[in-house]
């Protein structure tokens, strides 16, 4: 045929079909330029990001159990201790301790201690290990549903060397989120494996993945949204929004119908959610103590907090106080217009820079069950709470940075040097965190010095320095405790008595007051407070202290209160009180004998410990004398 006749064939009119309207995505998001390639490459790579990440942690083998949560988890739990028992199974699936419903997690505890004992180096090396997972997981995925091998590499080493996640990883107790994360991140593989051809089994092992994660730590309940997030970007799977990705091509679907498919495991989530409304019970805190318009304005603030901990992780800590209605309302007004001001960006690059959509919701959406809107404890943040949506930060931020790197045609040395500088710095800041991790004391005096008016702390660092026999500097951390705590009446009960103990009578007096004043505030709110026994004793070591002042009339109110509550509660402690004088004499001690004695009608013991009382020390007279 000759030529002239194959082009008027190739010309040939035919029947016109019309061509749907497609979003332009630059071609930067369809094949990012890269480097590193050959999959060989890739799992050198994954060699370099486990091997730092284990040599970074290497230094939580060698610390303890702290005294926050752990003894719950591990050190006190009898059921956790016998190990991979069937008990075990059927307790860890019905057990709701801790606030939570997470099974799965139980048992991972309880296969360490079946390990392990209780040496806390393979409890801690456990946390490490999945920590270290995590981030080789983190990495393949962005890897291969993206092919930007270095983007991926700087996302995943972010991931693994950030100080903010050293909570996550250096405390033995927050298992569950490191745990939750690793089937969080499963679950995505296996989402992108469905997304590749959709099917009945491929869909089971992603619904089963996610159950894991959720019989982890509930927190993962966010799941479903996040992988519309990826069917945006990177899958590019929503039908007539973008071209199919070229770098993980996949068939291409309405939007509903991607909506439609997420809703059994939406059904999961709410389930999840409800189970964990039950678990929590009293933990969470009622409206009345905290409005939802205080709130709203501290679940701002805790996203802007999150945010700027992400770019300049600095003072961080165990607990942070909740501000409550103390929050300056510049704080949250400030965070509100950031979040508003990042949601526009996001907006409005939604096309030419999904990512930064993706990213963003990413991190307001997976932080919702975290933020404070059902407030379960009083921690305002949480460094434990931006394990997961930090990720959403590191990858608008990576993505957005090697955009513009590639608009101004930076070469690669520069663009690795400033990656080298900001990995150097966060390792250094890392390695010092974890650093705090060494003893109860450590992470607690820590909190202290970068935290103020920090209860928790106050009591679990006097705790930790009771436990080692430092009782002065514990009683003055107690002290401070009961002063930010005004509703804890063991707490006043405690500190009065060492005051009492002291001779500091005004001062006893005072903190016995409260301690009663705090039962009776707890009892008219329905809520928990101290046992009778221990209300009678208070009573009692008030009585005795209105004694020792010589306030015989308030003595005799608080000592027929006591015998009211729990007479023999108030036996025992003249019983505990009369061998301890036998064993270690000394006049006060002898002196509150006398009275207790005196108070409850038992006058000739009651001289005779007088008696011994002048005998150690003459000037206990007045008090003897006062009737």
């Amino acid at each position: 045929m000759p030529a002239t006749t194959k082009t008027r064939a190739r010309n040939k009119p035919g029947p016109v079909r019309p061509r749907r309207a497609t979003a332009k995505v630059p071609a930067s998001l369809q094949s990012p330029p890269d480097t590193l390639v050959g999959t060989g490459r890739v799992w050198a790579v994954c060699a370099l990001l486990a091997v730092v990440t284990l040599l970074i942690y290497r230094p939580v083998g060698a610390h303890p159990f702290v005294n926050y949560d752990d003894p719950d988890y591990v050190v006190n739990n009898s059921h956790v201790q016998e190990g991979m028992a069937w008990t075990t199974l059927t307790w860890a699936l019905t057990a709701t301790e801790q606030s939570n419903w997470h099974p799965l997690t139980w048992l991972s505890h309880a296969l360490d201690y079946q390990l392990f004992a209780l040496d806390p180096a393979g409890h801690h090396w456990t946390n490490v290990l999945i920590h270290t997972l995590n981030t080789l997981l983190l990495f393949l995925l962005l890897w291969r549903i993206t092919g930007a091998t270095g983007r991926s590499l700087l996302v995943g080493a972010l991931f693994a060397l950030h100080p903010l996640n050293v909570e996550s990883v250096a405390w033995i107790a927050e298992r569950k989120n490191v745990l939750s994360t690793l089937f969080f991140l499963l679950t995505m593989g296996a989402y992108g494996w469905y997304a590749r051809k959709p099917a009945v089994l491929r869909y089971l092992v992603v619904a089963l993945l996610f159950v894991l994660g959720l019989a982890s730590k509930p927190m993962v309940v966010t799941l479903p949204f996040v992988l519309l997030l990826l069917d945006f970007w990177p899958l590019q799977r929503i039908k007539h929004w973008s071209a199919p990705s070229l770098a993980f091509p996949v068939p291409q679907q309405q939007l509903p119908r991607l909506v439609l498919e997420k809703l059994p495991l939406l059904a999961l989530s709410l389930g999840s959610a409800a189970i964990t409304v039950v678990a929590q019970g009293q933990s969470v805190i009622p409206t009345m103590a905290l409005p939802i318009g205080v709130r709203l304005e501290n679940a701002a603030y805790a996203y802007g907090m999150y945010l700027l901990k992400a770019v300049w992780p600095v003072h961080l800590a165990l607990i942070y106080p909740h501000p409550g209605r103390t929050l300056p309302a510049w704080l949250p007004a400030l965070a509100t217009l950031t979040i508003l001001a990042m949601s526009l960006v996001a907006w409005t690059r939604r096309l030419k820079a999904p990512y930064l959509a993706v990213g963003w919701l990413w991190f307001l959406g997976t932080a919702v069950p975290v933020i404070g809107i059902v407030q379960v404890g009083m921690q305002v943040i949480a460094d434990r709470y931006a394990y997961v949506p930090l990720i959403g930060v590191f990858v608008f931020l990576v993505w957005a940075a090697g955009d513009l790197a590639d608009r101004l045609a930076v070469p690669l040395l520069p663009r690795v040097a400033a990656a080298a500088v900001i990995l150097g710095t966060l390792s250094f800041i890392t390695v010092r965190q974890i650093g705090y991790w060494r003893s109860s004391v450590d992470v607690w005096t820590h909190a202290l010095a970068v935290t103020e008016d920090n209860s928790v702390a106050e009591n679990a660092l006097a705790n930790a320095l009771f436990g080692l026999g430092r009782y002065p500097e514990g009683m003055a951390h107690l002290r401070n405790y009961a002063r930010l705590e005004p509703l804890d009446p063991f707490a006043h009960a405690r500190v009065a008595a060492d005051y009492q103990d002291g001779g500091h009578i005004s001062e006893a007096i005072r903190e016995f007051e409260a301690a009663i004043r705090a039962e009776e505030t707890l009892k008219r709110h329905n809520l928990p407070g101290l046992q009778p026994g221990v209300l009678a004793i208070t009573h009692a070591n008030l009585a005795v202290a209105y004694g020792q002042s010589g306030d015989a009339a308030k003595a005799r109110v608080n000592i027929q209160r006591a015998l009211e509550i729990d007479a023999p509660a108030v036996d025992q402690m003249i019983n505990q009180l009369a061998h301890s004088v036998s064993t270690q004499p000394s006049a006060q001690g002898y002196l509150r004998l006398g009275l207790l004695l005196r108070q409850t009608g038992r006058k000739g013991e009651a001289e005779e410990a007088f008696a011994q009382a002048q005998k150690l020390d003459p000037r206990v007279g007045s008090a003897v004398s006062a009737e």
